[in-house]
């Protein structure tokens, strides 16, 4: 969208939602920089380009609350109990390894460090930004949760961090390889690096246990003890934790209000980006007209908001079906064609089935699987069947869009001439509507691309800038469309 204040008040809405589930703090915003969509966390990253993923920090004062003018840079600020303590993660570099292997390791320069994966921790220090979440990633050969010279010397003692920083889960276990191996080392080593709060799942007794006798022994300072303390109580003082420990129960209206559904259709229509717009630049296909005697939908992602959403949505790996309230993309379709338009919904026609209906034309909606983390990591970045099968047998028929849902750019250079037009709609969430709104013509497409469509996967990782720069659709790329009063 390139639109920072929709974003800080998508923080704010956001902000309002967690608290109405009695929740005063999120994970939340990933600022990573995905240089290889190969990577399964890609769709956590705003882009692979720092000033736009820089740009996109303006969600931190919109979960928080927009800092005093006159405030010290880097100290913690929560702005009221209508606000929530945010997050930047991960702790650095996490979108920058090798072949975007998810927790993997980081080979660049200090200097392309600091130039790429740094500077969204210096708008979210400057924002006030209450924590800071360490990554599983290692930077040249060394572990991110073990890194002091990052953790301690750079993030608090440069930049001025003033608020806790925190571990990923069981981040201090997969310090070794097989994880816990020696975990009174990985104690040690990480709360030494300057972690203060570290993220225990299961098994908090062995830390417990751990920490006290390193602490007793002397191999971890009381100083050290007392700057994580003091940097905790400092954030929940901010918070206002102590006052108020409980829920407010008024805060339900909130959960899935009407105006935030709204809000976040908006942010659909805006960061919809179209790829191609007919199979000739004066012959375009979209906006389509509402008014035709039959249209054809197929797609096993027309009517499925699992997919429209994808992973970390109701579980860690997403779902399929209509699991949550909102709004299907086939749904949507139904409700803006004109009245008399007859709507066919197919998830997988045949191509004589096509062929033989007359239909005006067909938007085809396909795309990936949900997946969250490691479980979304791959190598070849293909749509799985049966999509391509499906845009085969529709686009060779019939005047066809293709909607595609995906976390990050994928293999889509073998379909691109058979289609008419294409349109990257990403994971546009519960709100359908916001793909039919631009669809039909009721708002035009205004999203550019955030990062690099590569031709192919041998091409990865390649970026804006490169040398060997060869995209099929270049970084920043977006047709555009005027609204229309359809017809």
């Amino acid at each position: 969208s390139r639109d920072p204040g929709l974003v800080k008040k998508i923080g704010a809405a956001t902000a309002l939602e967690v608290r109405a589930t009695g929740i005063p703090y999120v994970f939340a915003p990933c600022i990573a920089v995905c240089r290889d969509p190969r990577w399964g966390r890609c769709f956590e990253s705003y882009s692979e380009d720092p000033k736009v993923v820089r740009a996109m920090t303006e969600v931190i004062p919109g979960l928080q609350g927009d800092i005093p003018a006159n405030s010290h840079k880097g100290v913690p600020f929560l702005g009221g109990q209508n606000k929530v303590a945010a997050c930047a993660k991960h702790y650095v570099g996490d979108g920058g390894t090798t072949r975007g292997i998810n927790e993997n390791n980081t080979q660049i320069s200090r200097h392309g460090l600091l130039s790429i994966h740094m500077p969204g921790y210096y708008d979210a220090v400057i924002k006030g930004v209450a924590t800071v979440m360490v990554s599983y990633s290692s930077w040249n050969g060394v572990k991110m949760h073990s890194n002091r010279g990052l953790i301690t010397d750079f993030l608090k003692n440069t930049l001025r961090f003033r608020g806790f920083v925190i571990s990923d889960w069981e981040g201090i276990d997969r310090m070794t390889t097989p994880p816990k191996a020696n975990y009174t080392w990985s104690i040690l080593t990480g709360v030494s690096a300057g972690i203060d709060m570290i993220m225990i799942p299961y098994n908090y007794t062995d830390f417990i246990d751990g920490l006290t006798f390193l602490v007793k022994k002397d191999f971890i300072p009381m100083t050290r003890i007392n700057d994580a303390v003091k940097r905790i109580l400092r954030v929940k003082f901010v918070m206002g934790l102590f006052e108020h420990p409980l829920a407010d129960l008024s805060m339900k209206k909130y959960l899935g209000s009407q105006e935030h559904r709204e809000l976040a259709r908006e942010a659909v229509r805006k960061s919809l980006v179209l790829l191609k717009n007919g199979k000739y630049a004066n012959q375009p296909l979209l906006p389509l007209p509402k008014k035709a005697p039959k249209i054809l939908v197929a797609g096993i992602h027309a009517n499925n908001i699992g997919y429209q959403c994808g992973g970390w949505t109701i579980e860690w790996q997403g779902l399929s079906g209509n699991s949550t309230a909102g709004t299907t993309i086939l749904s949507a379709i139904k409700s803006t064609v004109d009245p008399g338009t007859e709507v066919i919904y197919q998830e997988n026609p045949s191509s004589g089935f096509v062929k033989s209906n007359k239909f005006s034309y067909a938007i085809v909606v396909v795309g990936e699987h949900p997946y969250a983390e490691t479980f979304g990591d791959s190598l070849n970045l293909t749509i799985p069947e049966p999509g391509p099968s499906i845009i085969s047998s529709v686009c060779g028929g019939v005047k066809c869009v293709v909607v595609l849902i995906s976390g990050r750019p994928v293999v889509i250079q073998p379909y691109v001439p058979k289609v008419d037009a294409l349109v990257a709609a990403w994971l546009p969430g519960t709100e359908g509507q916001g793909v039919a709104d631009v669809l039909f013509g009721d708002y035009g497409f205004v999203g550019k691309l955030p990062h690099t469509w590569f031709k192919t996967v041998d091409q990865l990782p390649m970026n804006v800038g490169n040398s060997h720069y060869d995209p099929l659709y270049p970084f920043g790329f977006g047709l555009t469309t005027v609204p229309s009063k359809a017809t």
